[in-house]
């Protein structure tokens, strides 16, 4: 075998290598794998269940990032944020670093957005005042909550087991900082693998557990 063919041969191999390496680095910044270990989501999501993340989605920036680029440029209000995609949404459900604890992730639904007022009257939800239709859920509780003004950048989040999930109600609203995406599949099991749906609940057996 000659010089040339070696050379040409671990060029080859280098120009994969790279290629996978791109990719592998491409999925890791944009997509993440979870596991359902506790309850908090039944019956959306239950015990055991793997879980796709979606950690792009929800990239922001701060608009000073943007004022160092465009000096002259000033229509940003004050604590906003700029998502090329969007910011989360009502009934998504996000995985987030839990506020007491960056250690620990955890998974809720979005259920108030900045600005918003949320408040509950014997399970039922309501935003700034209007009942919140809740498709997702079995059953809703019977808890109260006084008004909870949501800051901005924050989100109120609440588990699909009310009965059985530490949420917002708790220890309030999440900042936009801690969450880490939103999430969009269910692959396992396997015989289970659907989208994650924002406004009905899955009807499926097993036990889960969120906190």
């Amino acid at each position: 075998m000659s010089f040339a063919t070696i050379r040409e041969f671990v060029t080859d191999i280098l120009e994969t290598v790279s290629l996978a390496l791109l990719i592998f680095f491409l999925l890791q910044s944009s997509v993440r794998n979870y596991r359902v270990e506790l309850s908090s989501m039944e019956p959306t999501l239950s015990h055991e269940d793997r879980l796709i993340v979606n950690k792009l989605v929800y990239f922001n920036l701060f608009p000073e990032a943007i004022d160092r680029l465009l000096p002259f440029v000033d229509i940003w209000e004050e604590d906003s944020r700029l998502y090329p995609f969007h910011a989360p949404k009502r009934a998504e459900v996000i995985v987030f670093r839990y506020p007491h604890d960056p250690t620990r992730d955890f998974v809720k639904r979005v259920i108030g957005l900045p600005g918003e007022t949320v408040s509950i009257q014997r399970g039922t939800v309501y935003i700034d005042g209007e009942l919140l239709d809740e498709p997702y859920l079995i059953e809703s509780g019977l808890d109260n909550l006084a008004p909870v003004l949501v800051p901005p950048n924050s989100y109120f989040v609440m588990g699909d087991n009310r009965r059985g999930s530490s949420d917002s109600r708790h220890w309030g609203p999440v900042s936009i900082d801690n969450v880490v995406g939103k999430v969009v599949v269910r692959y396992w099991p396997f015989s289970e693998f659907s989208l994650v749906s924002e406004d009905r609940p899955f009807t499926h057996d097993g036990a889960i557990d969120n906190r």
